[in-house]
């Protein structure tokens, strides 16, 4: 027989161990309303304080994903795979990475989410392409996976609704940051859509949610060694996020940056650093390379012949875009009716930058969102970055604001001008790829 709810947190307040079953019954409990915003707190602060081993965190992450609909493309074929972020500034990764390792035949069913604090989102950023259907059918969903072998849309409902109402109680209780359930969160979610594969971005650095090394490996463990043990293949990379990972932050920006990426212009940057990391992650695990150098080279050809483009210029339309965007961005991606330059305060190198205050700078210009409801203005950011260690003169310009008028753009260029430090010795460079966890 089940415990009563107040018994399980009491078990859980006091350290002990939670089987199956009881995590179960509670999971269902938050589902189906008949637990309190009370006991779901209060189960969630024991938790934070008392932890889950991984057999606990396994059966919170399955009883989550069980708690709605799953997604079955057992009929495509084909390895079905996935990347999860942590989030970041400037990181439009995944608007890149789908679409490569689609082109190679892999299928991408990505479910993605909005901004969160200082970091972009994806749905967001696809937002700025007039048209495109972050919320369609299921069987639209379905239909553009298996035929471009991309999609990109949003959560449903159905998908982990457990995960809905505890995530909502903990932005509220001060237990965001537990790694048990930030585990569970996340991976019920990729769970229950179905995947064969997963590769995650862990960020650490001064641009991410995580900027201790030492409890960036614990949840990159964490979320590697639940995920296995759930029986979803998984590893992840924790790539350094100390600067904007792309040249660009802000929706249209960012999407013009994708763009960019796929016609072959950034390459030998850190952000093609990432994305080839993290192709090669996923080719791998697929089957469809033998080893890292073989998956890698795998997929900067699927870049360099236009297959990838192609990918995304369909993805896009699918989904209800328009046919010519990716030749023609100009005319549908909208443009900030003022853009000033960021000018470099001194001579000297680029050592440092405050990153989550440059992800602030663009929510202060309407890119992001300060409350849920907030409308978002998709033209703002800041465009052309330069790389930390790059040499500059004074007066040169270190990045370019895109706002909505001329003084805001001015009065936030001064924020982001105060945000990087220059000094007379080009800094030792730092590794993008900080370290690869299985």
């Amino acid at each position: 027989m089940a415990l009563l709810p107040q018994e399980v947190i009491r078990k859980k307040r006091d350290g002990g161990r939670l089987d199956a079953a009881e995590i179960v019954d509670f999971v269902r409990g938050v589902t189906d309303g008949s637990l309190s915003e009370g006991q779901i707190a209060a189960f969630a602060m024991a938790v934070w304080f008392s932890g889950m081993n991984r057999d606990e965190c396994v059966a919170l992450t399955l009883a989550m994903r069980d708690s709605g609909e799953t997604l079955d493309w057992s009929a495509f074929g084909r390895p079905i795979v996935d990347k999860h972020s942590t989030g970041g500034v400037g990181d439009n990764v995944s608007l890149i990475l789908a679409p490569i390792v689609a082109a190679y035949g892999l299928a991408v069913p990505m479910i993605s989410g909005r901004g969160l604090g200082h970091t972009g989102g994806t749905l967001d950023k696809l937002e700025s392409i007039p048209g495109y259907n972050i919320q369609p059918s299921p069987e639209l969903f379905r239909q553009v996976a298996d035929e471009v072998g991309c999609a990109i849309i949003g959560q449903t409902a159905n998908l982990a609704p457990a995960d809905k109402r505890l995530y909502a109680i903990r932005d509220v209780t001060a237990t965001v940051d537990s790694v048990p359930l930030i585990t569970a969160s996340i991976l019920s979610k990729k769970l229950a859509a179905g995947l064969q594969s997963l590769v995650l971005d862990v960020k650490l650095g001064n641009g991410s949610f995580m900027t201790d090394p030492r409890e960036t490996e614990i949840l990159a463990r964490s979320l590697v060694d639940v995920a296995n043990g759930a029986g979803l293949r998984t590893s992840a990379l924790i790539t350094d996020m100390n600067e904007p990972l792309a040249d660009a932050v802000g929706n249209a920006l960012e999407i013009e940056n994708c763009l960019a990426y796929l016609r072959g212009g950034k390459k030998d940057t850190r952000l093609d650093q990432v994305v080839m990391a993290l192709a090669a992650e996923m080719l791998e695990a697929a089957g469809m390379a033998a080893h890292k150098a073989e998956a890698e080279a795998t997929a900067r050809r699927v870049l360099e012949s236009g297959a990838a483009m192609e990918r995304f210029a369909r993805m896009v339309h699918r989904l209800g875009g328009p046919a010519d965007f990716v030749d023609r961005p100009a005319a549908y991606l909208e443009k900030a009716p003022a853009v000033v330059p960021v000018p470099a305060g001194r001579d000297g190198y680029l050592t440092a930058c405050e990153t989550r205050e440059l992800g602030m700078a663009v929510i202060a210009l309407g890119g992001g969102r300060a409350r849920p409801d907030d409308r978002i203005d998709h033209r703002v950011g800041l465009s052309q970055l330069k790389p930390l260690g790059t040499k500059v003169e004074q007066g040169e310009p270190i990045a370019f604001v895109h706002a909505a008028g001329r003084s805001q753009a001015e009065a936030v260029g001064q924020k982001v001008a105060a945000l990087y430090a220059i000094a007379d010795e080009r800094p030792k460079p730092r590794p993008v790829i900080v370290s690869r966890i299985i």
